[in-house]
């Protein structure tokens, strides 16, 4: 299971022009914004990349919005693990359980996934915080990824893990963000 104190939450991707395709996007965009403010109540670190921002725009308003003060991380390579900022970054925080969301899933996140497993990593994928252009082209890599060893969770479910209990003292501010 996930926990509080060795989790990092990796946003990728999540940008103006790419996301306009996106299968089922305003869903995508309130799940990611149910995930980022759950893990920010309970201090969890977030990482936020963009894949070549030139050409495809920065980070969605209101995902940025929620990341203030925090720029985020221009790649070239589509898995994160391919930018040596990225790395540094993930390697500094000194986590080991790496938690994704963002797009496309069959491409910049499954490569991620890949990477972050290669180098042992414990990697859980939020299902409903990641999408692709085609429906089918998620399904398939939520598949790959499983198959190669990373958990899929959702946004709810990830949230009360973190937590653990009804005793957390965070957990009436995590209801207002899950209902």
């Amino acid at each position: 299971m996930l926990s509080e104190k060795n989790t990092v939450l990796v946003v990728i991707d999540v940008q103006e022009k790419l996301s306009k395709v996106i299968h089922n996007s305003e869903m995508l965009s309130v799940n990611l914004q149910k995930v980022i403010r759950g893990v920010q109540i309970l201090g969890i670190p977030v990482l936020c990349l963009e894949q070549n921002p030139s050409r495809m725009g920065g980070t969605i308003p209101e995902v940025k919005s929620l990341l203030e003060g925090q720029l985020p991380i221009p790649k070239m390579s589509f898995s994160c693990y391919g930018d040596p900022l990225f790395i540094e970054n993930l390697e500094g925080i000194g986590r080991r359980q790496v938690l994704l969301a963002g797009i496309e899933t069959h491409v910049c996140v499954y490569q991620t996934a890949a990477d972050c497993l290669q180098r042992g990593y414990e990697v859980s994928v939020v299902a409903d915080a990641v999408s692709s252009r085609r429906q089918d082209d998620k399904e398939i890599a939520l598949t790959r990824m499983q198959a190669d060893g990373a958990k899929l969770t959702c946004v709810e479910m990830v949230l009360f893990e973190l937590l653990r209990t009804a005793e957390h003292p965070a957990f009436k501010e995590m209801l207002k963000i899950v209902r």
